[in-house]
């Protein structure tokens, strides 16, 4: 391979060909390809490594570590889980619209996973995505009030394209949590999305979060355009154990 092409290529951020060129070189001396076809071959790999180094980065910024998709979910485990809505609700049409997404139900019955495959459909969809648990979201609202970065922290919040909030009602958040998620939930009414997986009926929002007006406030709004998929069964973590309770 011509090395001074190569730095050229890489000069001109073209890895994506620069990777792929000694494969398309064989391919084209292999069985003969016209210049235009051998050019848009090239092409159409830069195109793919950048989509896929764009993917993954999202990912990440999404704070996702694993891939989850609804091709690994067992649907026969819990059957009466709403599949059809759920496919549906990867495909991020939602997101466009700026719709909501309520998924409860139990422990165990896959609601991460769920809410993970419908953040990666919406990353797949050119949207950005951040997921967080109630449990690194308190962590993050301590965190700002104690640096001074409420302001920022809001921000991140607000600006995602879809936003999950996972395991809403597991942890009590801080004093202030109810009105920072208040504020959170006006800015992105109308104008973003919101995904929150929940093991707490929705008439529980104001205990946990200590502040039943602003509970309401919320629910008010991101109930107004939310599609609630009720998710039941057994749990995933318990497949495989054998019960003792005769022996």
């Amino acid at each position: 391979m011509n090395p001074q092409l190569t730095t050229r290529l890489r000069h001109l951020r073209l890895s994506g060909m620069v990777e792929a060129l000694p494969g398309r070189v064989a391919q084209a001396e292999a069985a003969p390809l016209p210049h235009l076809e051998f050019l848009e071959l090239l092409v159409q790999d830069e195109l793919a490594r950048r989509a896929d180094r764009l993917f993954a980065r999202r990912l990440k910024q999404a704070g996702i570590t694993v891939e989850k998709t609804l091709a690994d979910f067992d649907w026969a485990f819990n059957p009466k889980i709403p599949k059809t809505k759920i496919v549906e609700l990867a495909s991020a049409r939602f997101v466009a619209t700026h719709g909501g997404v309520l998924l409860i139900g139990p422990p165990g019955v896959g609601k991460s996973h769920v809410a993970t495959a419908i953040a990666i459909g919406a990353i797949r969809a050119g949207r950005r995505a951040l997921m967080r648990s109630t449990f690194d979201l308190a962590a993050d609202f301590a965190e700002a009030e104690a640096t001074g970065a409420r302001r920022d922290l809001v921000q991140q919040l607000t600006r995602v394209d879809l936003l999950v909030l996972e395991d809403f009602g597991m942890k009590k958040l801080g004093a202030n949590a109810a009105e920072d998620l208040l504020e959170i939930f006006v800015r992105r009414h109308e104008a973003a999305s919101t995904l929150i997986t929940t093991n707490r009926p929705t008439q529980d929002w104001g205990v946990f979060l200590g502040d039943v007006p602003a509970a309401t406030a919320i629910l008010d709004r991101f109930l107004a355009h939310a599609i609630l998929v009720q998710m039941t069964g057994k749990s995933y973590r318990l497949r495989g154990r054998s019960s003792t309770a005769d022996d």
